[in-house]
């Protein structure tokens, strides 16, 4: 089905914004050592508490193989546990480990501030309104069986 022009022009916009956030997300936690990934990663783990590595995967949109890499990286550097969950050997729980909280408390406020500030062109009704059409999209998609993220 081909776009209509101006479906195409909301999903570029979408895009670029989001790849503007990610670039300033990713310069803030490249001053911190850590990557975009790292940063997904931690931040889950702050805002979620321990979660498997099938949960991360699904907060940070993430593709297959690719947090088992992150999650081992970071473990090396001391910010995360890895643990076999109890019930099922075949998975295993991340953690946040004292070190990993103190990096990650650091870096959130100071990326939030700039997710605040990218957005300050946007009034209150304007940020309301796009929740809104967010939360519709969603609504939609979960009718239709696509699977939700946590």
């Amino acid at each position: 089905m081909k776009l209509k022009s101006e479906d195409s022009s909301i999903v570029i916009g979408l895009h670029r914004m989001v790849s503007d956030m990610d670039r300033e997300t990713r310069q803030i936690c490249s001053g911190f050592g850590l990557t975009l990934g790292q940063f997904a990663v931690l931040e889950a783990l702050r805002t979620k508490g321990p979660l498997t590595v099938g949960q991360v995967k699904a907060l940070v949109l993430s593709s297959d193989g690719t947090i088992p890499v992150i999650a081992g990286n970071l473990e090396k550097q001391g910010y995360i546990v890895r643990e076999q969950d109890s019930c099922d050997r075949r998975k295993y729980i991340l953690s946040l480990t004292d070190r990993g909280r103190e990096l990650i408390d650091q870096v959130c406020p100071e990326n939030n501030r700039r997710l605040t500030e990218l957005l300050s062109p946007l009034s209150a009704e304007d940020k309301k309104e796009l929740r809104s059409a967010i939360g519709k999209y969603r609504a939609h998609r979960k009718k239709n069986g696509e699977k939700e993220n946590i």
